[in-house]
């Protein structure tokens, strides 16, 4: 009787904000993919990453600067070691963006994407045979799939130089060449401007803070002058007539004819209560 074979372990980790697909959805498609492929291995590692991970790791691994779609990591257990096949890691932003440019789903293109990096896993490698990495590709998508093969020869990731476009209706679109040109223009212009606004804003000069006065004093202010008909006390000194023998109010010096004083005629003596 052959021995019971051992169960095939997935780790599935996520460091991106868009959300893959999991086990429940690519399970059975890793596990067919391992027992046509590998059936020796154990455990096979898949990573969900952003842009900017992926970037990194591109760079690092391969000396390419920009973002791709799938890399893999195969692992060469020691004699006696757990037969991990390796890792797997998949830009789910470039996977979405490659979905939306074919018109499929998300999950759809992850798959195209296991089948590609698990074939590079088992020791395939496009870049250096003839064509029969992805010819096997094509075959194991209609066979596990039963579905249309997705083309691999179209562009991946975004070409050095190109920009993203968005239209009228809120779809973004990638573009090159002149269109990637005009756009970078634009964006400096709307740069420039935005600098001039900020020179120019610094320029006008605000208007000084009037000095904060603390509590004490009142300001001084202007005397207002008497209401017409109306003399003060300051203007008026006390005069005594000599025959009645009592004070009068006499205007002060200097505001009779020629500056003389002018005294009132003496009349009936005052009575005080």
């Amino acid at each position: 009787m052959p021995p019971k074979p051992l169960p095939f372990k997935i780790d599935w980790s996520t460091r991106c904000t868009l959300r893959g697909p999991a086990e429940g959805s690519l399970g059975e498609l890793v596990q067919a993919l391992r027992d046509r492929l590998a059936p020796h291995a154990l455990g096979v590692s898949i990573s969900y990453v952003d842009d900017r991970i992926m970037r990194r790791l591109n760079r690092e691994h391969r000396g390419i600067d920009q973002t791709t779609d799938v890399l893999s990591f195969p692992s060469e257990p020691e004699k006696g070691a757990f037969p991990h096949l390796g890792d797997l890691v998949i830009s789910l932003p470039v996977a979405d963006r490659m979905a939306k440019k074919l018109g499929v789903s998300r999950r759809r293109e992850v798959q195209t994407l296991v089948i590609h990096g698990f074939l590079h896993l088992c020791g395939y490698d496009h870049e250096k045979d003839q064509g029969e990495m992805l010819a096997l590709q094509t075959t194991l998508e209609r066979e596990l799939l039963q579905e249309e093969p997705l083309p691999m020869a179209l562009k991946r990731g975004r070409k050095p130089g190109s920009k993203v476009k968005v239209q009228k209706d809120g779809t973004r679109v990638v573009v090159t060449g002149r269109a990637a040109q005009a756009l970078v223009q634009k964006e400096q212009a709307r740069k420039a401007r935005a600098s001039e606004k900020t020179k120019t804003a610094r320029k006008v000069r605000k208007p000084a803070p009037q000095p904060h006065r603390a509590p004490g004093r009142p300001r001084k202010s202007a005397t207002p002058d008497p209401p017409p008909g109306l003399r003060h006390r300051s203007h008026l000194r006390r005069a005594r007539d000599p025959q009645r023998g009592h004070r009068l109010n006499r205007p002060s010096k200097g505001s009779g004819p020629r500056g003389k004083m002018a005294i009132w005629p003496a009349g009936p003596p005052l009575e005080f209560a």
